[in-house]
């Protein structure tokens, strides 16, 4: 007999009021039974896409909070009651008077704003970021629940169009899992890569996924062999330990294969083992990690550069292991991550299991919670800061979201955390705002270097600076840290509007004294004579002297009279005389072409037809039909096609959601479309004249370019041919590889 909905519901209640039973929290079972009346309340009568009762969302939100993130019951209850006031007829105020400050709080944090500060539509996402951060930075919950929001909504994606998928798991891949990755949920993460991965490229997703199934005994054979002679020596040692083979994800394997261009079977690390040991209490933690260390180095033979020793400098987000890599009996590399069980719950569980410990009183020699409040307070300086595009914003936060980090010292010794990459002018601002404003080199390990100088791990740094130092714009290009852009970004904004007021004033007198009235009509046709947009912009091309006003404007105007709209502008400045017809061509010159309007909620079939006249592929990412692809409306109506993996389409499908179009290609069999592909093998007298003889005869594939470089009988080289679809470039790569000594073909960006 099938269920009715209200027993539906009652049973996934019952699920999440299990698993918070299961937990150590004090248990406050009123607090999560009011907010659970009150949201299935609000949420009556509402069905999701897929047909399901809406409250169910919100319930699968708060088990993800109390199950995968080991939060209690304020971060429960907020989690089902995240959506109340955005859908239904209540407000923050309501919340406030029946849960109190700090759930009215959370839930207000995680409430989308409507309208927003900016007026530009498309800004709404960083507007509604920029606040959930706002909150974070009081509340860490905020951001956690908001995280478990997404992953349940990325887990229950396939009901949706697909343009709102590409909108929504873009803005997963760009924002949503590298906070997940910064605030250590390092299962979430995954999981939120893998399932954009799955909807954006499903084909490539179910490939890997069947490799994967396909070598599994392999994979299990080969770690029964590593791990059975590692559990007889660390019982001898009276180590009590659980090993797990964990797999690399479906999307870290097409990611490797995509920066490395190899194929699947060339990937050496698709699994690791892991050692989670119950620490002896009479020991050290770090001493027991280099014991078991020393175990499976007397087995194994140590691969010497790939040791992590994330135990002595926990990364920002928490993360404390030991990593070593050995050869295994099969003759495999074998990765092999050491952790506590307290360190495995935190790698796992994150910054909600690190403060799990702190309440504890257990956190007392735990050096990551000063990194973790370090983060906090430079997103805060970020979010303080005054952005004049409300577009970078979201830009900027990602600058902060790094993953890969060093530790450099102050001359005195104090350790910080810096984002790979990171020169001698982040270690500045990282100091002091006044100190980057101020920088002029610095002292890396008692030598002196540039402002632009890259610091390694173990650099000891020494900044010096001067007073009559101030920010450069060209410090943008080099600095990598959220926080020195944004200063630097404030500081020239500064000196820019000071600038501007010295134009304007300037340019005020010049048209005085030639007897021209100050009109806001006049200074329109001035900046489109000079070619700016904005007034602003004209007043600082004044005082930077990047244009010449002469003390008579009315002479800007004499000569070039063939130009139509030089006369316009001679009409508009009341000198000489324009005809009608010019100001009817300026006009029409000016007008947009209106484009047909194009149905965002259908798949658009991307004719060959229309190549160049309604669509037209982006050189960001040069894709060709075939290829996995998304449109974005440009603002004549038209489409620009990019692959579904361009990485700089990710920021479109971000910003711009609702110009996101679903599409797909029909067949085309005329225009031709670059690509590249790259070749590996064993040099042999001919193989040149082979690949040649392929392509140009037997194929009669239009090559653009070859190079090829051959060292030590091994080559590898790059063709760039003409094609017309994916069908040509994987008959082409199969063909190649059929050839004697050709052990590699990739497709690879152009």
């Amino acid at each position: 007999m099938k269920e009715t909905e209200d027993e539906q519901v009652q049973k996934a209640y019952e699920v999440l009021l299990d698993s918070y039973d299961r937990s150590n929290h004090r248990k406050k079972f009123d607090i999560i039974n009011k907010a659970f009346k009150f949201a299935d309340q609000a949420h009556k009568g509402v069905k999701r896409r897929s047909g399901e009762p809406y409250i169910l969302h919100p319930i699968a939100v708060a088990l993800i909070v109390s199950e995968e993130m080991g939060l209690g019951s304020t971060s429960i209850s907020s989690a089902l009651l995240h959506d109340v006031v955005e859908d239904a007829d209540y407000s923050v105020e309501d919340i406030r008077n029946l849960f109190g400050d700090k759930i009215a709080q959370i839930v207000d944090g995680l409430t989308k704003i409507s309208g927003g500060i900016f007026a530009e539509a498309a800004s709404a996402q960083a507007e509604n970021m920029r606040k959930l951060l706002l909150t974070m930075s009081n509340d860490i919950r905020v951001i956690l629940i908001k995280i478990a929001d997404r992953l349940h909504n990325m887990r229950t994606l396939g009901s949706l169009l697909p343009a709102k998928q590409y909108k929504i798991a873009g803005e997963t891949m760009y924002l949503y899992a590298p906070l997940a990755h910064r605030l250590g949920l390092f299962s979430i993460k995954t999981e939120l890569e893998d399932l954009s991965f799955k909807y954006e490229h499903p084909e490539e997703y179910r490939q890997i996924e069947q490799k994967l199934a396909a070598t599994a005994g392999n994979r299990e054979r080969i770690y029964g062999n590593f791990v059975a002679p590692l559990k007889k020596s660390l019982k001898g040692l009276d180590y009590h330990c659980k090993m797990q083979e964990r797999v690399k994800s479906i999307y870290s394997i097409w990611n490797k294969m995509q920066s490395k261009n190899v194929a699947f079977e060339d990937i050496y690390d698709i699994f690791a083992v892991r050692i989670i040991f119950d620490p002896k209490p009479d020991m050290d933690v770090k001493k027991q990690c280099w014991d078991i260390y020393s175990a499976i180095t007397d087995l194994y033979k140590l691969k010497p550069d790939r040791i992590r020793d994330w135990i002595s400098h926990p990364k920002a987000n928490g993360y404390q292991a030991l990593h070593v890599t050995v050869m295994g009996p099969d003759g495999q590399w074998i990765e092999v991550q050491i952790r506590s069980t307290k360190m495995d719950e935190i790698a796992e569980k994150g910054f909600a299991a690190h403060w799990k410990y702190k309440e504890h009183g257990e956190n007392k020699d735990i050096q990551e919670e000063t990194e973790l409040d370090h983060w906090l307070a430079r997103i805060q300086d970020i979010l303080e800061a005054p952005s004049p595009n409300a577009m970078d914003f979201l830009d900027t936060i990602k600058l902060n979201l790094y993953s890969a980090e060093i530790f450099v010292f102050t001359p005195k010794g104090e350790i910080k955390t810096l984002p790979q990459n990171a020169t001698a002018l982040d270690f500045a601002y990282e100091i002091h705002s006044n100190v980057g404003d101020h920088c002029i080199g610095a002292k890396v390990n008692h030598k002196l270097v540039p402002l632009s100088h890259k610091l390694l791990s173990g650099d000891q740094v020494e900044i010096l600076t001067s007073r009559s130092q101030h920010p450069q714009s060209e410090w943008l290009q080099f600095v990598t840290t959220a926080k020195a852009k944004t200063k630097i970004e404030l500081a020239l904004k500064k000196q820019r509007k000071a600038k501007i007021k010295e134009g304007e004033t300037l340019l005020m007198e010049i048209l005085e004294k030639a007897g021209i009235e100050v009109s806001i009509p006049i200074l329109d046709k001035f900046c489109s004579y000079y070619g700016y947009s904005k007034k602003d912009d004209l007043f600082y091309a004044v005082t930077e002297k990047l244009i010449e006003i002469p003390d008579n404007p009315r002479t800007l105007l004499k000569g070039n009279t063939d130009n139509f709209l030089v006369r316009y502008m001679k009409k508009a400045f009341n000198v000489g005389n324009a005809s009608k017809e010019d100001v009817e061509k300026l006009t029409e010159n000016l007008a947009q072409i209106p484009i047909e309007q194009i149905d965002r909620k259908k798949t658009y079939l991307l004719k060959e037809e229309e190549f160049q006249k309604n669509f037209t592929t982006q050189p960001c990412c040069h894709p060709i039909p075939g290829d996995d692809v998304f449109g974005y409306i440009q603002d004549d109506g038209r489409l620009e096609i990019h692959k579904l993996s361009c990485p700089p389409a990710l920021k479109l499908k971000t910003r711009y959601g609702d110009r996101i179009v679903s599409c797909e290609w029909a067949r085309h069999k005329t225009f031709s479309f670059p690509a590249t592909i790259e070749i590996k093998g064993i040099d042999r007298i001919g193989v040149l004249n082979d690949i040649t003889q392929l392509i140009t005869n037997d194929l009669s594939v239009n090559m653009r370019k070859l190079t090829i470089e051959s060292q030590d009988g091994f080559f590898k080289g790059q063709i760039e041919v003409s094609i017309h679809n994916v069908d040509d470039i994987n008959q082409l790569s199969t063909r190649l590889q059929k050839i004697k000594g050709i052990k590699n073909v990739v497709r690879i960006a152009n």
